[in-house]
């Protein structure tokens, strides 16, 4: 059986990328700005003339000035008075995916997207067709670019977590490998904080634990990153140490989603409230996964901003799980690495990566929770509200509050 052979392609700053590339294409309607985007300081964000809203994707010139995606424009023009800014266009960037996506599909026919401008391709047996890793690679990247006009980067590995952080080394229009033999040389002498998965508040705590390098993580005691992280320590040592999952699952058109997320009627600015609305999501996505006989190995958290600026986050489980308090906790801490302090309208929980073959959950060492009752008791608590409501039962958390629906319902997904 032939190694697996995954390319994981991401487009190069690619909201700035596809404007710049619309506007060469239709001067005459952009007729304020005759050159490219990608060669001057610009980004993609919010109103220069209110001076409100924030970075969603910069240019090279202007990442020199040290400007952020995600900071508020106000800061990024301290830096950069000259800053050319635009607004955000995102059905532009809908077809520029598409046509991205359908470049793809002559080279497999197992894609994963992850987002609108990265996905993840399974190319095991194609050396054949397309030559040997690299070159194959780079006539993806070259394709992609002659007849779209945007860049991408391509990273190559035998699993998905290796094949990610490739294309995450130096950019842009470059193409990367990661083979397990190569961590050591090309992945453990990063800082730790480049990581997937280890946001601020992990990095702080490594640190602490005299951890700065992935390499040094590597080589740590689990069971003291354990302690320290719970979970999430352990996670993050085997992804360290190049472990991940090698499977692009190109979900057919058919397979059900299960995620919720709710609009809420007030700014969210602490963690307990944005706990508050996690634990209500978590109690419908795990309804519906136990439903189905579900069990979802990815989770993604999903924040809308007050100033409808969008973020996400995901994790890879070690089992699937349709437990309620597991997806809860896993959102919560996803939560905690991705949210920047800024006012929250929406919140929202999908799951990903759904099997239906059984428990199959392997106990660990180190796992010490007992799954088993944990879902036996989700399940008495699905049954007593399918026979007298929604409302029949509730968590103490909830009692005390009415501004929080304790299981927000089916009918809003994020969008």
């Amino acid at each position: 059986m032939a190694e697996k052979l995954i390319f994981h392609i991401d487009v190069n700053s690619a909201f700035l990328s596809w404007e710049a590339v619309d506007r060469l294409k239709n001067p005459e309607r952009f007729p304020e700005i005759t050159v490219d985007l990608r060669t001057i300081p610009s980004a993609v964000g919010g109103d220069r003339s209110k001076r409100r809203g924030i970075i969603l994707a910069k240019s090279v010139p202007a990442k020199k000035y040290g400007i952020k995606t995600g900071e508020p424009i106000t800061d990024a023009l301290k830096k950069c008075p000259n800053l050319v800014l635009v607004p955000s266009r995102h059905e532009i960037y809908r077809q520029y995916s598409k046509a991205f996506l359908s470049i793809l599909e002559r080279y497999s026919d197992t894609i994963e997207q992850c987002s609108i401008d990265e996905c993840f391709i399974d190319m095991t047996g194609t050396e054949k067709l397309f030559g040997k890793p690299v070159e194959a690679a780079t006539r993806i990247k070259d394709e992609i670019y002659r007849e779209l006009g945007f860049t991408v980067n391509v990273g190559i590995s035998t699993n998905k977590l290796l094949a990610k952080m490739a294309s995450d080394f130096k950019k842009p229009n470059l193409v990367h490998t990661l083979f397990p033999h190569e961590i050591k040389e090309k992945m453990w002498k990063l800082p730790v904080g480049e990581l997937f998965l280890v946001g601020r508040s992990t990095e702080k705590t490594l640190h602490t634990l005299g951890i700065h390098t992935i390499g040094e993580l590597a080589n740590a005691d689990v069971n003291m990153l354990r302690a320290s992280l719970k979970k999430q320590g352990e996670v993050i040592w085997k992804f360290a140490n190049g472990e991940g999952v090698s499977v692009v699952e190109a979900e057919p058109a058919d397979t059900k989603s299960y995620g919720n997320a709710t609009t809420i009627a007030f700014d969210v600015t602490d963690e307990a409230t944005a706990g508050m609305v996690l634990m209500s999501l978590a109690e419908t996505v795990g309804r519906r996964l136990r439903r189905d006989d579900a069990r979802a190995e990815v989770v993604t958290v999903n924040i809308k901003y007050s100033d409808l600026s969008k973020a996400s986050h995901q994790c890879e489980l070690m089992h699937a799980t349709n437990v309620t308090d597991e997806i809860y906790e896993t959102a919560v801490r996803l939560f905690e690495e991705l949210w920047d302090g800024r006012p929250i309208r929406l919140l929202g929980i999908q799951t990903s990566h759904v099997n239906r073959a059984g428990d199959g959950r392997q106990m660990t060492l180190f796992d010490n929770a007992d799954y088993e009752k944990r879902e036996k008791l989700d399940r008495a608590m699905d049954n007593i509200r399918e026979r007298f409501g929604t409302d029949a039962v509730k968590r103490a958390s909830f009692l005390t509050q009415d501004k929080i629906d304790h299981a927000v319902g089916d009918k809003k997904h994020f969008d």
